[in-house]
Protein backbone atom coordinates (compact mmCIF):
# COMPACT_ATOMS: atom_id res chain seq x y z
CA UNK A 1 0.00 0.00 0.00
CA UNK A 2 1.46 3.24 -1.43
CA UNK A 3 0.61 6.52 0.54
CA UNK A 4 0.63 10.19 -0.90
CA UNK A 5 3.38 11.35 1.91
CA UNK A 6 3.54 15.41 1.85
CA UNK A 7 5.96 16.48 4.66
CA UNK A 8 9.26 16.92 4.72
CA UNK A 9 9.59 14.10 7.52
CA UNK A 10 8.42 11.52 4.82
CA UNK A 11 11.20 11.71 2.52
CA UNK A 12 12.45 8.04 2.66
CA UNK A 13 14.50 5.71 4.11
CA UNK A 14 17.42 6.49 5.80
CA UNK A 15 20.21 4.48 5.67
CA UNK A 16 21.97 3.20 8.81
CA UNK A 17 23.56 -0.43 9.49
CA UNK A 18 22.17 -2.23 12.52
CA UNK A 19 24.45 -4.90 13.75
CA UNK A 20 23.75 -8.22 15.97
CA UNK A 21 24.79 -6.25 19.31
CA UNK A 22 22.78 -6.05 21.39
CA UNK A 23 20.29 -8.76 20.17
CA UNK A 24 19.24 -11.61 22.25
CA UNK A 25 19.92 -14.83 21.36
CA UNK A 26 16.99 -17.28 20.57
CA UNK A 27 18.46 -20.38 22.42
CA UNK A 28 18.13 -18.18 25.53
CA UNK A 29 14.78 -19.17 25.13
CA UNK A 30 14.74 -22.45 25.03
CA UNK A 31 13.58 -24.61 28.26
CA UNK A 32 16.19 -26.31 30.14
CA UNK A 33 14.67 -28.85 32.13
CA UNK A 34 12.91 -27.60 35.41
CA UNK A 35 14.21 -24.36 35.60
CA UNK A 36 11.30 -24.13 32.42
CA UNK A 37 8.86 -24.10 34.77
CA UNK A 38 10.04 -22.41 37.56
CA UNK A 39 11.30 -24.84 39.84
CA UNK A 40 13.58 -24.30 42.53
CA UNK A 41 16.96 -26.16 42.29
CA UNK A 42 20.05 -26.64 44.59
CA UNK A 43 22.31 -24.45 45.89
CA UNK A 44 24.94 -22.45 44.49
CA UNK A 45 27.14 -20.71 46.69
CA UNK A 46 26.46 -18.62 50.05
CA UNK A 47 25.55 -14.64 50.64
CA UNK A 48 26.37 -12.64 53.35
CA UNK A 49 24.64 -9.49 55.12
CA UNK A 50 24.01 -7.10 57.63
CA UNK A 51 20.46 -6.14 58.66
CA UNK A 52 18.78 -3.77 61.04
CA UNK A 53 16.03 -1.53 61.25
CA UNK A 54 16.70 2.25 61.79
CA UNK A 55 13.49 3.04 63.92
CA UNK A 56 14.10 6.89 64.35
CA UNK A 57 14.00 6.70 59.86
CA UNK A 58 11.58 4.06 59.58
CA UNK A 59 14.70 2.56 56.92
CA UNK A 60 15.94 -1.53 56.85
CA UNK A 61 19.18 -1.07 56.39
CA UNK A 62 20.40 -3.79 54.06
CA UNK A 63 24.37 -4.35 54.14
CA UNK A 64 25.34 -6.51 51.72
CA UNK A 65 28.80 -8.15 52.26
CA UNK A 66 29.97 -10.82 50.17
CA UNK A 67 29.18 -14.24 48.63
CA UNK A 68 30.94 -17.34 48.61
CA UNK A 69 31.73 -20.58 45.65
CA UNK A 70 29.46 -18.86 43.05
CA UNK A 71 29.28 -21.27 40.14
CA UNK A 72 31.56 -19.88 36.80
CA UNK A 73 29.54 -18.81 34.18
CA UNK A 74 31.88 -17.91 31.32
CA UNK A 75 34.31 -19.74 29.22
CA UNK A 76 37.44 -18.47 31.93
CA UNK A 77 36.20 -20.46 34.76
CA UNK A 78 34.67 -17.23 36.80
CA UNK A 79 31.87 -15.13 36.52
CA UNK A 80 31.27 -11.50 37.15
CA UNK A 81 28.61 -11.15 39.44
CA UNK A 82 26.37 -8.33 41.30
CA UNK A 83 23.45 -8.33 43.37
CA UNK A 84 19.78 -7.00 42.39
CA UNK A 85 17.66 -6.44 46.04
CA UNK A 86 13.77 -5.89 46.23
CA UNK A 87 11.95 -5.25 49.29
CA UNK A 88 8.77 -7.16 48.03
CA UNK A 89 6.15 -7.35 47.24
CA UNK A 90 7.55 -4.00 45.80
CA UNK A 91 9.47 -4.42 43.12
CA UNK A 92 9.37 -1.27 41.26
CA UNK A 93 12.46 0.25 43.46
CA UNK A 94 15.26 -1.94 43.54
CA UNK A 95 18.99 -1.58 44.31
CA UNK A 96 21.86 -3.32 43.08
CA UNK A 97 25.77 -3.65 43.65
CA UNK A 98 28.72 -3.04 41.43
CA UNK A 99 29.74 -5.73 39.36
CA UNK A 100 33.06 -7.31 39.98
CA UNK A 101 34.89 -8.75 37.48
CA UNK A 102 35.99 -12.31 37.03
CA UNK A 103 35.38 -14.07 40.57
CA UNK A 104 33.49 -16.01 42.81
CA UNK A 105 34.23 -15.08 45.85
CA UNK A 106 32.80 -11.42 45.37
CA UNK A 107 33.37 -8.53 48.15
CA UNK A 108 30.43 -5.98 48.09
CA UNK A 109 30.61 -4.19 51.16
CA UNK A 110 27.27 -2.15 49.98
CA UNK A 111 24.71 -0.72 51.87
CA UNK A 112 21.17 0.00 51.03
CA UNK A 113 18.09 1.57 52.29
CA UNK A 114 14.21 1.09 52.23
CA UNK A 115 11.81 3.17 54.02
CA UNK A 116 9.30 0.82 55.45
CA UNK A 117 7.10 1.68 58.40
CA UNK A 118 7.96 -0.80 61.68
CA UNK A 119 3.77 -2.14 60.99
CA UNK A 120 4.81 -3.47 57.70
CA UNK A 121 7.62 -4.74 58.22
CA UNK A 122 6.02 -8.18 58.93
CA UNK A 123 4.09 -8.34 55.46
CA UNK A 124 7.83 -7.63 53.42
CA UNK A 125 10.37 -9.81 52.64
CA UNK A 126 13.98 -9.30 51.42
CA UNK A 127 15.26 -10.53 48.16
CA UNK A 128 18.50 -11.22 46.48
CA UNK A 129 19.02 -12.02 43.31
CA UNK A 130 22.44 -12.66 42.50
CA UNK A 131 23.44 -12.42 38.43
CA UNK A 132 26.36 -13.02 36.22
CA UNK A 133 26.86 -9.69 34.07
CA UNK A 134 26.87 -10.18 30.45
CA UNK A 135 27.87 -7.03 28.05
CA UNK A 136 26.06 -8.71 24.97
CA UNK A 137 23.42 -10.82 25.78
CA UNK A 138 21.07 -11.14 28.90
CA UNK A 139 22.66 -11.24 32.54
CA UNK A 140 22.78 -14.76 33.66
CA UNK A 141 20.69 -15.17 36.72
CA UNK A 142 22.76 -17.28 39.61
CA UNK A 143 20.33 -17.55 41.99
CA UNK A 144 18.04 -16.19 44.53
CA UNK A 145 17.67 -15.41 48.38
CA UNK A 146 14.75 -14.86 50.44
CA UNK A 147 14.67 -13.64 53.86
CA UNK A 148 10.92 -13.13 55.90
CA UNK A 149 10.28 -12.37 59.03
CA UNK A 150 11.72 -9.10 59.44
CA UNK A 151 10.56 -7.99 62.10
CA UNK A 152 13.12 -10.33 64.33
CA UNK A 153 15.69 -8.69 62.98
CA UNK A 154 14.42 -5.06 64.07
CA UNK A 155 15.44 -5.85 67.31
CA UNK A 156 18.83 -6.56 66.41
CA UNK A 157 22.22 -4.51 66.53
CA UNK A 158 22.65 -5.15 62.45
CA UNK A 159 26.44 -5.99 63.40
CA UNK A 160 26.23 -9.73 63.17
CA UNK A 161 26.62 -11.14 59.67
CA UNK A 162 23.50 -13.19 58.09
CA UNK A 163 24.42 -16.29 55.94
CA UNK A 164 22.02 -17.56 53.28
CA UNK A 165 22.34 -20.27 51.02
CA UNK A 166 21.98 -19.16 47.20
CA UNK A 167 18.87 -21.28 45.73
CA UNK A 168 19.49 -22.01 42.15
CA UNK A 169 15.72 -21.19 40.07
CA UNK A 170 14.16 -19.90 37.19
CA UNK A 171 15.80 -17.08 35.49
CA UNK A 172 12.86 -14.23 35.93
CA UNK A 173 11.86 -12.79 32.87
CA UNK A 174 14.04 -9.87 31.67
CA UNK A 175 13.80 -6.45 33.99
CA UNK A 176 14.61 -3.75 30.91
CA UNK A 177 12.91 -0.64 32.74
CA UNK A 178 10.34 1.78 31.96
CA UNK A 179 10.07 4.52 30.26
CA UNK A 180 7.71 7.56 30.57
CA UNK A 181 7.15 9.73 27.88
CA UNK A 182 4.24 12.11 26.04
CA UNK A 183 2.56 12.30 22.89
CA UNK A 184 0.76 15.50 21.41
CA UNK A 185 -0.44 15.49 18.28
CA UNK A 186 -1.37 18.89 16.40
CA UNK A 187 -3.94 18.04 13.60
CA UNK A 188 -3.79 21.42 11.65
CA UNK A 189 0.22 21.97 11.66
CA UNK A 190 0.30 18.11 10.93
CA UNK A 191 2.92 18.50 13.60
CA UNK A 192 3.67 15.24 16.43
CA UNK A 193 5.71 15.99 20.15
CA UNK A 194 6.90 13.09 21.37
CA UNK A 195 8.23 14.56 24.94
CA UNK A 196 10.88 12.05 26.43
CA UNK A 197 10.04 12.71 30.44
CA UNK A 198 12.44 9.87 32.11
CA UNK A 199 13.06 6.47 32.76
CA UNK A 200 13.64 4.06 35.44
CA UNK A 201 15.30 1.57 36.69
CA UNK A 202 16.90 0.79 33.24
CA UNK A 203 19.04 -2.71 32.79
CA UNK A 204 23.20 -1.68 33.64
CA UNK A 205 24.96 -2.35 30.68
CA UNK A 206 28.84 -1.47 32.09
CA UNK A 207 30.51 -2.67 34.38
CA UNK A 208 30.21 0.19 36.78
CA UNK A 209 26.50 -0.80 37.25
CA UNK A 210 24.93 1.60 35.17
CA UNK A 211 24.41 2.79 31.70
CA UNK A 212 24.89 5.81 29.41
CA UNK A 213 21.19 6.02 28.49
CA UNK A 214 19.60 8.00 25.42
CA UNK A 215 16.56 7.50 23.97
CA UNK A 216 16.12 7.46 19.68
CA UNK A 217 12.61 7.85 18.22
CA UNK A 218 12.35 6.90 14.60
CA UNK A 219 9.43 7.55 12.88
CA UNK A 220 7.66 4.66 10.58
CA UNK A 221 5.18 3.68 7.70
CA UNK A 222 4.91 0.91 5.78
CA UNK A 223 8.36 -0.96 7.86
CA UNK A 224 10.47 1.60 6.64
CA UNK A 225 12.14 4.48 8.88
CA UNK A 226 11.54 8.00 7.52
CA UNK A 227 12.82 10.22 10.24
CA UNK A 228 14.47 9.99 13.49
CA UNK A 229 15.06 12.12 16.45
CA UNK A 230 17.53 11.43 19.51
CA UNK A 231 17.76 12.94 23.42
CA UNK A 232 20.95 14.03 24.77
CA UNK A 233 22.97 11.03 26.56
CA UNK A 234 22.87 10.74 30.71
CA UNK A 235 26.08 8.97 31.53
CA UNK A 236 26.51 6.81 34.77
CA UNK A 237 22.67 6.48 35.76
CA UNK A 238 19.99 4.05 35.70
CA UNK A 239 17.14 6.55 36.20
CA UNK A 240 17.67 9.09 33.60
CA UNK A 241 15.68 12.28 33.34
CA UNK A 242 15.03 14.12 30.05
CA UNK A 243 12.04 16.18 29.79
CA UNK A 244 13.11 16.55 26.28
CA UNK A 245 10.67 17.11 23.52
CA UNK A 246 10.92 15.68 19.72
CA UNK A 247 9.07 16.70 16.69
CA UNK A 248 7.93 14.88 13.90
CA UNK A 249 6.15 16.44 10.97
CA UNK A 250 3.34 14.34 10.30
CA UNK A 251 0.24 15.19 7.87
CA UNK A 252 -2.94 14.70 9.35
CA UNK A 253 -4.32 12.51 6.38
CA UNK A 254 -1.47 9.97 7.30
CA UNK A 255 -1.02 10.10 10.84
CA UNK A 256 -3.16 6.49 10.97
CA UNK A 257 -0.71 5.20 9.02
CA UNK A 258 2.60 5.51 10.82
CA UNK A 259 4.45 4.83 14.16
CA UNK A 260 6.85 5.51 16.43
CA UNK A 261 9.31 2.91 17.63
CA UNK A 262 11.16 4.30 20.74
CA UNK A 263 14.59 2.82 21.50
CA UNK A 264 16.18 3.49 25.05
CA UNK A 265 20.35 2.89 24.31
CA UNK A 266 23.69 3.14 26.23
CA UNK A 267 26.42 5.13 24.52
CA UNK A 268 29.51 3.40 24.09
CA UNK A 269 32.33 5.86 23.14
CA UNK A 270 34.42 2.97 21.72
CA UNK A 271 32.51 0.33 20.40
CA UNK A 272 28.81 0.19 19.51
CA UNK A 273 25.56 2.13 21.06
CA UNK A 274 23.44 -1.08 22.14
CA UNK A 275 19.97 -1.34 22.84
CA UNK A 276 18.37 -1.73 26.58
CA UNK A 277 15.36 -1.76 25.21
CA UNK A 278 12.47 -1.07 22.92
CA UNK A 279 8.50 -0.28 22.64
CA UNK A 280 6.43 1.04 20.24
CA UNK A 281 3.33 3.54 19.98
CA UNK A 282 1.04 3.90 16.90
CA UNK A 283 -2.01 2.39 15.17
CA UNK A 284 -0.12 -0.76 14.36
CA UNK A 285 0.93 -1.40 17.71
CA UNK A 286 0.29 -3.78 20.67
CA UNK A 287 -1.65 -2.75 23.92
CA UNK A 288 -0.08 -0.04 26.08
CA UNK A 289 1.59 1.44 22.36
CA UNK A 290 -1.83 1.14 20.50
CA UNK A 291 -4.04 2.61 23.76
CA UNK A 292 -1.08 5.76 24.28
CA UNK A 293 -1.72 6.34 20.69
CA UNK A 294 -5.67 5.96 20.49
CA UNK A 295 -5.78 8.61 23.80
CA UNK A 296 -3.22 10.84 21.92
CA UNK A 297 -5.88 10.98 19.21
CA UNK A 298 -8.86 11.38 21.16
CA UNK A 299 -7.55 14.92 22.79
CA UNK A 300 -5.79 16.94 19.91
CA UNK A 301 -3.46 19.54 21.46
CA UNK A 302 -2.98 17.89 24.76
CA UNK A 303 0.07 16.42 25.98
CA UNK A 304 -0.68 12.33 26.79
CA UNK A 305 2.32 10.56 28.93
CA UNK A 306 2.13 7.11 29.79
CA UNK A 307 4.73 4.45 31.34
CA UNK A 308 5.80 1.44 28.59
CA UNK A 309 7.81 -0.80 30.00
CA UNK A 310 10.61 -2.07 27.60
CA UNK A 311 10.81 -5.00 25.53
CA UNK A 312 13.67 -6.66 23.96
CA UNK A 313 15.12 -6.07 20.78
CA UNK A 314 13.81 -9.79 19.60
CA UNK A 315 10.48 -11.09 20.27
CA UNK A 316 10.66 -14.33 22.00
CA UNK A 317 7.59 -16.23 20.76
CA UNK A 318 7.57 -15.68 17.20
CA UNK A 319 11.59 -15.44 16.94
CA UNK A 320 11.05 -12.83 14.86
CA UNK A 321 12.70 -8.97 14.98
CA UNK A 322 9.76 -6.25 15.08
CA UNK A 323 12.19 -3.46 14.99
CA UNK A 324 14.53 -4.82 12.88
CA UNK A 325 16.06 -2.13 10.57
CA UNK A 326 13.91 0.40 12.16
CA UNK A 327 16.25 1.68 14.60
Amino acid sequence: MTHQLSSPDFHGEEKEQVTSIGQIKPELYRPKGDQAEGKLGDTCGKISFLLRYAFNTEQLVVKILKALDLPAKDANGFSDPYVKIYLLPDRKKKYQTKVHRKTLNPVFNETFQFGVPLNELHSRKLHFSVYDFDRFSRHDLIGQVVVDNLLDYSEGSGEKPIWRDIIEGHAEKPDLGELNFSLCYLPTAGRLTVTIIKATNLKAMDLTGFSDPYVKASLVCDGRRLKKRKTSIKKNTLNPTYNEALVFDIPNENIENVSIVIAVMDYDCIGHNEVIGMCRVGSMGDGPGREHWSAMLANPRKPIDHWHQLLELLCPQTKSNHFQGQI
